[in-house]
This record gives structure tokens, sequence and C-alpha cells, in this order.
């Protein structure tokens, strides 16, 4: 009787948090639902990105199941008005880049050796020279030299539940990929046509965030 009392609990439990979860809720119909493709045999919408077991331990990614690109050295964003020491992509950036850059296939995942690769926009290459420069630290001393950034320890998200820029976009610090990109989807935007926007960009208001303008 106990046994059954405790196991209705966990189904409760599990079925809640299921309900309940923004990001189980947002993926479903999103860019990054996958399970419809044909090359994923496993009909599973979050076995291509994560696994519950065996995660690959390499990646700056929870419980990470795909291949991570072996690209080392990627050509960077320079300009004349950009203060900030842009490095190479860190792990976290990587990540996205395992499927961007287009070395790796989309169905590499698990023990699986795939053939189905991004093409047009949204296959970055391995030139990034062209985007938006990732893996900076963005922090005050960077606002202050530059002028025309917000204080990421000051500025406030509206979008991000009143959380400033520090604590609800950047990584370690570091503004990355997953500062702009919800990796689950756009804000509010179950849809395949989204571009996963952490913030809805109406008006400039991602770009505003960070830019002053």
């Amino acid at each position: 009787m106990c046994r059954k009392i405790l196991l209705a609990i966990s189904v409760l439990t599990v079925t809640s948090f299921l309900a309940l979860s923004p990001v189980y809720a947002a993926i479903t119909g999103s860019k990054h639902d996958f399970k419809s493709q044909a090359w994923n045999t496993t009909g599973q919408i979050c076995i291509v990105c994560h696994t519950p077991h065996n995660a690959n331990t390499a990646a700056s990614a929870p419980l990470w199941n795909h291949a991570v690109s072996a690209i080392s050295s990627y050509s960077l964003y320079t300009s004349p008005s950009l203060n900030a020491t842009v490095g190479q992509p860190s792990a976290s950036s990587k990540g996205c880049l395992s499927c961007h850059d287009g070395t790796v296939a989309l169905d590499s995942f698990g023990a699986n050796s795939g053939t189905n690769y991004l093409s047009g926009g949204d296959n970055l290459g391995t030139n990034l020279s062209n985007d938006h420069p990732v893996s900076f630290t963005y922090d005050t001393a960077l606002s202050t030299t530059d002028g025309s950034l917000n204080d990421p320890s000051v500025k406030t998200v509206t979008a991000l539940g009143g959380k400033t820029i520090q604590a609800g976009m950047l990584i370690g610090d570091k503004l990355e990929c997953g500062s702009c990109h919800d990796v689950h989807n756009d804000k509010g935007d179950a849809s395949t046509t989204s571009s996963l926007l952490l913030v809805n960009n109406t008006g400039s208001a991602l770009c505003l965030t960070c830019h002053k303008k």
C-alpha cells in the first residue's frame, strides 16, 4: 500500500513538473523539436542533445548527448570600435556550434554517426567574422571603457523577470550564444520559423538591452 502511494506521488510530481516546466512546453513545435525528422528514429525530442545516462562530461551543457565540434580555431569578428577581447568560442558556445558550424551532423548523437548537416543560413561555418562576437567578458569595466554599452550588473531586463543582464543573460560573466538565444524556443513563440531569441527583438529590444543607441 505504501509503495503504491509513493509511486502515485512520484508520478504526480514528475507529471506536474513537466506540465509546469517552460522548457518542456516551449521546445515542442520549435526549431529544435526534431522528433519528426526522418533521421531521428527514436521519435524523441530531448535525446538529440541530452541524455540521462552516459553523458558527455567534456561538454559545458547539462547531460550532453551530441557530438562536439572538433574545430579549435574559428575566424573571429573584428572591428575598430570593438573594445572587448574576443577569444575562441568557449565550451558553452561550442555546444551550439556543434551543429551550427556545419562540421558535425545533426544526427551525430549518442552512438550515432550522422549524415544530416545544417544548410543555408543556419550553417554559420567556421568563419565567424561576420557574426556577433561571443565568448568575451562583458562587465562594468567593458561598459565603462566602451561607453555605448549598458552596465550588465545594473541594467535590468523586463522580459527576464527583472533580472540584470549579468544574472539573466551572461554565462560566467561572458556573452555567449545563449545570451541572446534560448536554445529551446523563442520567447513565447512556439514556432519552427522563430529565431529562438531570449528577448523578443521587436523595436530592436534585444539589441537595446545591451547597446545604448
